[in-house]
């Protein structure tokens, strides 16, 4: 009896169809790398990304690259698709085999691929003797009369041991003979409002900072740079962070604004990518509004 109801349980449909179920489920997770991943081909599209409009690395690029109009706006092809922040960027590149993008040379990891430019690699020491040319300044600003708190972490940030972390995290120190800080071992509370690619540096200040004056608080987010002259102009901040450099409205507005740091601007592509180097009319060529679309690896590689 047993017997035949197993020979009935053979024949049933639904035991053929979850056995196979099964086996393509076992064979995806043990090849999901190459079903997630994909594979580089210089005859298929390039796969541009950009940051949203405000960002002020967008900004920063855009202006070193010359992908503005005749008005000085900026003139990336809307086709161009939108990421909200650096993660989101690196992330996208390191996904799409046919991608192509642009991040802070503070902000670049194994899981994409840099690129030099025209024939110059993007590094501290081609950054320091102008060889490389895209770069741009982290700065600091207000709007409104500092707390003394606030004017001694500002202190701290243009100081020699500020700058040694400059240095320490890839980023060109803007002052190699910056004065010692001393602490005064002040209480109290800081907002900090700003740049997504300044707030890394910001933090690593803020953490030095608190170890010489260990009752200051200091909050800091990271919404763009726009919002952080925004709220240093308002006094809703009492510091903002820029990536990129203040309009004259802007500075009319401020108090100060002061670079902490130089930043290169870095080409990226996805590590499959055998592209090594790219040329500023070629990054022209594919971000801007007024070349063709739909262009390809091929007419780019080399």
């Amino acid at each position: 009896m047993s017997n035949n109801k197993g020979k009935k349980l053979y024949t049933q449909w639904w035991f053929w169809g979850g056995l196979i179920f099964l086996a393509f489920s076992v064979y995806f997770i043990v090849n999901i790398e190459d079903f997630t991943s994909g594979e580089f081909h210089a005859e298929e599209d390039i796969n541009s990304y950009t940051r949203e409009i405000g960002s002020g690395t967008r900004s920063a690029f855009t202006e070193v690259t010359g992908l503005v109009d005749k008005n000085g706006d900026d003139n990336i092809s809307p086709t161009v698709t939108v990421q909200n922040s650096t993660n989101a960027i690196t992330q996208s590149v390191s996904s799409d085999p046919h991608s192509i993008s642009y991040i802070s040379l503070g902000s670049l990891n194994d899981g994409v691929k840099a690129l030099s430019v025209d024939d110059v690699e993007p590094n501290r020491e081609a950054i320091r003797t102008g060889d490389y040319t895209l770069v741009r300044e982290f700065s600091m600003v207000y709007g409104k009369e500092l707390s003394e708190v606030a004017q001694d972490f500002w202190d701290f940030m243009f100081s020699a041991q500020a700058q040694s972390l400059v240095e320490e995290v890839g980023f060109v120190a803007v002052d190699a003979e910056a004065p010692e800080y001393e602490a005064k071992g002040l209480s109290g509370s800081i907002m900090i409002v700003g740049s997504t690619s300044v707030e890394p540096v910001v933090q690593l200040f803020s953490e030095a900072y608190r170890e010489y004056n260990p009752d200051v608080t200091i909050d800091i987010t990271s919404p763009g740079s726009g919002a952080g002259i925004t709220t240093a102009i308002d006094g809703s901040a009492d510091i903002g962070m820029t990536s990129r450099a203040t309009t004259d409205e802007e500075n009319e507005q401020l108090i100060d604004a002061q670079p902490i740091a130089i930043d290169g601007i870095v080409m990226i592509v996805n590590n499959q990518n055998p592209l090594e180097d790219i040329s500023s009319l070629e990054i022209r060529r594919i971000f801007v509004s007024d070349y063709e679309t739909n262009i390809t690896w091929d007419q780019i590689l080399k």
